[in-house]
């Protein structure tokens, strides 16, 4: 007897790609094995292949796994655990990340990760080209856990935000934020800006508006949002829902 195919299965999916967004669900996403990695794997949810000035997957390594010496590639890098436990080195520095944790390690400085524990580890991985700022010196290494940043609330409309990494920070030239979201309640507006994003729900549920469309998310999925992409969300469910944010800032457009 053939394999039982469930209703649905066929053509049916959440995935889209646009030209100024995309949704990438997990389901439906397929692994990159990279020389430099062993026992682990990037899923790409974002590259400049379709259009962005940033890469970003979610990481998996496996027990035992991780880069196979020291990379130092003149990229920033970013990492945010979401399960497990990650041992990070960089420079002369070193952290044991588990879920909240993050690590920013700026460009032209060594690193390498191990997973020591007996469960895979996910995180989300970005890196990018680092813009440095006239007159400004270059960023530092940070180390740090989303568990010990303060929730700063926006409004007394339930929204509210943990800044995670550059804000303010001219050395910078990208933020990493989490947005917090009461159920019932959204951004006061549609925004259009400038700024590029990386979305990653981590928990709960919602509609967000892309460009024209609304689509719902749910945690594990992923957005892009290029510059100037009409979004919005609105928390639904019974829970509250929160999502990690890239956002690139403190540069000035090329022309």
């Amino acid at each position: 007897m053939p394999a039982f195919v469930p209703p649905g299965v066929i053509g049916h999916n959440r995935s889209l790609f646009a030209r100024n967004y995309a949704l990438l669900p997990p389901e439906g996403m397929f692994p990159s094995l990279l020389p430099g990695l062993r026992d682990a794997q990037v899923y790409y949810q974002a590259t400049p292949r379709m259009g962005a000035r940033f890469a970003q997957g979610t990481l998996e390594v496996f027990p035992g796994g991780g880069t196979r010496e020291p990379r130092e590639d003149g990229l920033e890098h970013f990492v945010y655990v979401l399960s497990g436990t990650l041992a990070v080195a960089a420079g002369r520095e070193s952290a044991s990340l588990a879920p909240g944790g993050f690590a920013y390690i700026p460009a032209g400085t060594g690193f390498s990760f191990r997973n020591r524990g007996e469960a895979t580890v996910r995180a989300v991985w970005i890196k990018r080209r680092y813009v440095a700022a006239p007159g400004y010196g270059a960023p530092a290494l940070r180390f740090g856990s989303r568990e010990t940043v303060p929730r700063t609330t926006v409004d007394d409309s339930g929204r509210w935000r943990q800044y995670l990494l550059g804000t303010a920070d001219m050395t910078m030239d990208f933020e990493m934020n989490v947005m917090g979201f009461a159920p019932g309640t959204h951004f006061h507006c549609v925004e259009t800006h400038v700024f590029e994003h990386g979305l990653v729900m981590l928990e709960g549920q919602g509609l967000q508006l892309l460009d024209r469309d609304w689509h719902e998310l749910w945690a594990g999925d992923f957005v892009w949002m290029a510059s100037f992409v009409p979004q919005q969300f609105y928390c639904t469910g019974w829970e509250g829902a929160a999502y990690l944010l890239y956002k690139d800032v403190n540069r000035d457009v090329e022309l």
